[in-house]
């Protein structure tokens, strides 16, 4: 989950914390018969659907061999989630692994394109005697600049760098911010050198930006790699030849305490199921979600048994 999604409103950390010790103390259970059910692992999602899938995921798979799990969805941002984390009060949040870097951090480590590195990197960030980040999955949410399949065939275009002879005549469309985001439009003129004819400031990887490029208002937009209406509307993602875009893969963060609760199995648990979880598996379950209007938990439960975890 990239920088650029940073626009999302803030929950004043002090209610924050408080309405998730409510919510950890009073929510319901959707583990059960076990020694350890009076502590079950909370499992958190931050404020949007994907991540509200990502949650499910890894609650049934838990709970399919036989651990507690308790739910807590939509409960925010990383803002306040990651203090949640560091207090207790969750156990394991589906992480994004350049985004949880740099907000450690402070922003004075930057995730590399490389995903061995930026997980590495994360690793260090993360206090390891409190959290712990367990291995990534291949699927990663990260900016992805896309044009329609026409416009790639009239200009040749497969690669960002590809845009360089073409830029200064197309209009570029994504959020507001972009011009001042050093992965988005700033970014591509430091690293690509591209100049658009136009930049329009639409949403945030929304359906404004999905509707002006689908119209032809913009040419060119910031989109992200897991949004569905990529491969339901045949868009094109040019690749990001030259690393601008941080590794973002979904990597769950998991509370040392739990690790050492439950040990390896509990971590195999987890892991088999990043192991299966790619962005086009995580695009078609979004667009399930997100397009067809089914529930998460019923997303989320017939793609763990079509992938044996349950």
């Amino acid at each position: 989950m990239t920088a650029v999604r940073a626009g999302r409103s803030l929950i004043s950390l002090s209610l924050g914390v408080g309405l998730i010790l409510t919510a950890c103390t009073g929510g319901h259970s959707t583990g059960g018969g076990s020694p350890s059910a009076s502590h079950p692992v909370t499992i958190a999602s931050f404020d949007f659907v994907e991540s509200e899938i990502l949650a499910q995921l890894y609650a049934q798979a838990l709970q399919a061999k036989g651990y507690p799990v308790r739910l807590l969805l939509d409960a925010g941002t990383r803002e306040l989630l990651q203090p949640a984390l560091a207090e207790g009060l969750v156990d394991l949040v589906p992480e994004y692994s350049g985004s949880a870097l740099s907000f450690l951090s402070l922003g004075a480590r930057r995730a590399s394109s490389n995903v061995e590195l930026t997980h590495q990197a994360l690793l260090e960030a993360l206090d390891p005697s409190a959290a712990v980040a367990l291995a990534s999955a291949p699927a990663q949410d990260a900016n992805a600049v896309v044009v329609t399949q026409a416009t790639a065939d009239r200009y040749g275009l497969a690669t960002i760098s590809d845009l360089s002879d073409v830029a200064s005549t197309l209009t570029f469309g994504g959020p507001p911010e972009c011009p001042q985001r050093p992965l988005c439009l700033l970014g591509l003129k430091n690293v690509y050198g591209l100049t658009f004819a136009e930049s329009i400031g639409l949403d945030t990887g929304g359906t404004l930006t999905l509707q002006a490029l689908r119209a032809g208002s913009i040419d060119v937009a910031l989109m992200f790699t897991t949004d569905p209406a990529i491969a339901a509307e045949h868009l094109v993602v040019l690749t990001d030849d030259r690393g601008l875009q941080p590794a973002e893969n979904v990597t769950p963060v998991v509370r040392q305490a739990v690790l050492t609760q439950y040990g390896s199995a509990f971590t195999y648990a987890v892991d088999a199921v990043s192991a299966r979880l790619t962005t086009s598996e995580l695009q078609l379950l979004i667009g399930r979600v997100s397009l067809a209007g089914d529930p998460a938990r019923l997303v989320a439960a017939q793609w763990l048994k079509d992938q044996g975890l349950t």
